[in-house]
């Protein structure tokens, strides 16, 4: 709906701006009025006005004064005024009123034709601005949502990019992980053949056989783990993670994590030094737990400059914290963040290596069991990963050491 035009009358005389007005009046159009140079800025400074029709005699301030102030105000400066006057016209005063800034001069007995004529000049005027206005405010406003939308779209198109980059070298990262092993595998079937088909039963005696099973069973969990790493990622984001929560003991649990993978850890040049000086039981699934810390040290192993890896649980009254704490060359802060991505992977000397799936499946387990993952690293300082897990009581009807319904 469009909003009036409003045209500002001022006359000292009542009976003038009664007659004012009824001529001025139209559909469409407000009038206000005023008895004094004095009400007339109060309401110019409320209103904005196609006009202002002014009386030039009037008591206290006049119109030429209230011209002039009008004049020097940015808000007011633009109305267009047309004075009216009693006085003859041997009085100059219509010269004074165009040095004044008028855009008309007239003389009382009004002419009511010609006052119309002049005032609706004016208001179309005005309205066909306030409309031009109101167009390039549109134009601006369409401009600026073209500007917003074209850079949405080159976010959008380069999040795209960096998407099919991300998913070529995924396929990549896959297609080489998973050869390493089948290669392994398929190595070990040829000269296993070789062996057969030469007779030679000797390759195949009891001690040799356990180191071969021993080989082909590394190679098939490391496969395992990688399909399961993809599997994980495909149910986190289709939003079907479940966990089977049960009584979990925590202190056992890390000691046993520890000692699993200390031949790991040997190999890497490094050791794992535990610190869990008290059991401590909660409600959570074990299953899922175990996989994020052994996430956190082998990630440690991995990265840590093969420098001892401590492992420390702090017990609180609300909460319990699993802190991963390795002596490697830390990471900065602008790659706290990114490092929990999928597909972000880290550098073990000079090359990349896993999927960079690990991190980002360790953090969505945590929040899973409505706990969190946080780093607390810089450079030259190592990195500790500290693994926050809420204590719960079980649920109703459950007890310590019940295992959860399947």
């Amino acid at each position: 709906m469009q909003a009036s035009t409003k045209l500002l009358i001022v006359d000292d005389l009542p009976e003038n701006l009664t007659a004012l007005h009824a001529i001025v009046r139209a559909p469409g159009r407000e009038i206000y009025q005023a008895v004094s140079g004095e009400d007339a800025l109060a309401l110019l400074l409320q209103h904005d006005f196609a006009m202002a029709i002014l009386d030039v005699q009037m008591p206290g301030m006049d119109g030429f004064e209230l011209a002039e102030l009008m004049r020097g105000t940015d808000r007011t400066r633009q109305i267009p005024i047309v004075f009216v006057s009693a006085a003859g016209k041997e009085l100059n005063y219509a010269f004074k009123g165009y040095e004044a800034g008028a855009v008309d001069f007239l003389y009382k007995p009004l002419d009511a034709a010609a006052v119309q004529s002049k005032v609706n000049v004016f208001v179309t005027l005005y309205e066909q601005r306030e409309e031009t206005r109101r167009q390039l405010a549109e134009l601006e406003l369409a401009r600026q949502r073209q500007e917003a939308t074209l850079a949405e779209l080159n976010v959008t198109q380069e999040q795209l990019r960096h998407a099919l980059r991300m998913r070529d070298e995924f396929m990549s990262m896959v297609s080489h992980e998973l050869r390493t092993p089948l290669n392994t595998l398929f190595l070990e079937t040829q000269m296993r053949k070789l062996q057969l088909d030469r007779g030679n039963m000797a390759a195949f005696e009891a001690d040799k056989l356990q180191h071969m099973v021993a080989r082909d069973r590394r190679q098939l969990q490391s496969m395992i783990r990688l399909i399961e790493d993809m599997l994980d990622v495909t149910r986190i984001r289709s939003g079907v993670l479940s966990t089977r929560p049960s009584w979990v003991e925590l202190q056992g649990l890390l000691r046993r994590l520890v000692n699993d993978l200390a031949p790991q850890a040997a190999n890497a040049g490094s050791r794992f030094e535990l610190h869990a000086d008290q059991p401590v039981h909660g409600w959570w699934d074990e299953f899922r737990i175990e996989q994020v810390v052994i996430n956190l040290l082998t990630n440690a192993l991995r990265y840590g400059a093969s420098q001892p890896v401590d492992v420390s649980l702090h017990v609180g009254e609300r909460e319990v914290r699993i802190e991963v704490r390795d002596g490697g060359p830390g990471i900065a802060a602008e790659f706290h963040a990114r490092i929990f991505d999928p597909y972000e992977r880290g550098v073990d000397n000079g090359e990349k290596t896993g999927l960079g799936l690990g991190l980002y499946i360790a953090r969505q387990l945590a929040q899973v069991h409505d706990g969190e993952l946080t780093l607390r690293s810089a450079p030259g300082e190592g990195s500790t990963f500290i693994l926050t897990l809420p204590r719960r009581e079980a649920p109703e009807g459950m007890q310590a050491g019940a295992a959860p319904p399947r």
